[in-house]
């Protein structure tokens, strides 16, 4: 007997999953991958499309996933001449009562799959290897990143030049050194996975004018000021009201897209602002690590953009 879950009673939230995987290869074909010369054309760009389509027809080749309609896919492939091999990641987002988690390893699988066959009639000898689950976000549990993940960040990820960032964590127990801080070293981490180089953190405590001091000097030279802490309902959470008084104008739909996507537990409670300093951007994200990751994963596609047209870039 099979069943399909009932999704019906979960509420709506924005949902994103990443997989990744690699495929391994003689030298000769990664050369002639590289220098787009295989037999049967752009393997790359053929890979592309073939996971994009495959994560659009996923609930068509696996029988329980349900139908949803997909917001974004986006399939990037990297090579790598040490292997020799190259890496696949699938990217999906929606806006559902179920994840797309087996959209994105849909998509990654079968990315690799047409490059192998691309590949085979210049290299029999091939191997797919490390298909996993990079991470989640969404949903109930809010983020989930695999193991391996933490512990290795996408090479491309590295590769990336987005701008500086500095980091402030608002605490007054982190402040007095009553404890240590957590969130504040995994907010920087996830910034420089994204593609920032984090030049400043900070430890405040839970005070607005210090908040608001040291908002506009972390500020200064960087690209965006991204907060820790300080934006739940208690007396002493003012770092919104911090943010919103150093802030030429804020940007609302950056707290709005925080709020869809963390937990539903938490996240209506959260008061998550952003706004423009010039043309750095200012974010306060919650103040635990499961805030921060899952802030994390709305900010890697906010954040580049918001960036580029605060400096008065073209749309």
């Amino acid at each position: 007997m099979i069943n399909m879950a009932d999704v019906g009673p979960k509420k709506v939230t924005h949902r994103r999953a990443a997989a990744v995987g690699t495929i391994l290869m003689g030298r000769k074909a990664f050369m002639m991958l590289k220098g787009g010369r295989l037999p049967k054309g752009d393997a790359i760009a053929l890979a592309q499309a073939a996971g994009i389509m495959a994560a659009k027809q996923t609930p068509s080749i696996l029988p329980l996933c349900h139908p949803i309609a997909l917001d974004s896919v986006d399939v990037e492939i990297s090579l790598d001449a040490s292997l020799p091999g190259a890496h696949v990641r699938c990217t999906a987002a929606v806006a559902a009562k179920t994840g797309v988690e087996m959209e994105a390893l849909t998509g990654a699988s079968v990315a690799l799959l047409c490059l192998y066959d691309l590949l085979k009639p210049v290299d029999p000898v091939l191997e797919i290897v490390a298909v996993r689950l990079d991470y989640k976000s969404g949903g109930k549990k809010g983020f989930w990143t695999h193991p391996k993940s933490v512990k290795t960040p996408p090479k491309a990820a590295k590769a990336l030049k987005l701008g500086k960032a500095a980091v402030i964590t608002v605490s007054d127990r982190a402040f007095k050194k009553i404890y240590r801080d957590e969130s504040g070293p995994a907010l920087a981490s996830g910034l420089e996975r994204i593609g920032f180089s984090v030049k400043k953190r900070i430890i405040s405590p839970d005070d607005q004018r210090t908040i608001e001091t040291h908002i506009r000097r972390a500020s200064r030279g960087v690209d965006v000021v991204v907060l820790t802490g300080g934006t739940g309902l208690s007396s002493r959470d003012v770092t919104p009201e911090a943010v919103m008084a150093v802030c030429d104008r804020l940007i609302p739909g950056i707290g709005e897209s925080l709020r869809a996507s963390g937990g539903p537990k938490t996240a209506p409670l959260s008061r998550s602002v952003a706004g423009q300093l010039g043309s750095c951007v200012v974010v306060s994200l919650p103040g635990s690590t499961g805030g921060v990751r899952d802030g994390l994963c709305v900010l890697g596609d906010l954040l580049p953009h918001a960036i580029h047209i605060a400096k008065d870039g073209k749309h």
